[in-house]
């Protein structure tokens, strides 16, 4: 199973990592350099909970807007 909300389709994201040195021109300095940039993945906050689908209980990843905003019916 992949990282992926089951409900939504909410996935990965790829990001850029950025590394500054210098001082900022509001705290007295020239300004802020950037000096590298890195690779990141952004990940959705995932969770495992027992829902109902089709009448039947059953274990899904839902992403924690898609429990917030009612969209899965959780089994008791």
């Amino acid at each position: 199973m992949s990282r992926v909300c089951e409900i939504c389709g909410k996935g990965s994201n790829n990001a850029n990592r950025v590394t500054r040195r210098g001082k900022a021109k509001k705290e007295g300095g020239v300004g802020k350099n950037i000096t590298g940039r890195s690779g990141r993945k952004q990940k959705p906050n995932l969770q495992k909970i027992k829902a109902l689908v089709d009448g039947r209980k059953k274990k899904i990843k839902v992403c924690t807007q898609c429990i917030k905003s009612n969209k899965v019916i959780k089994a008791h």
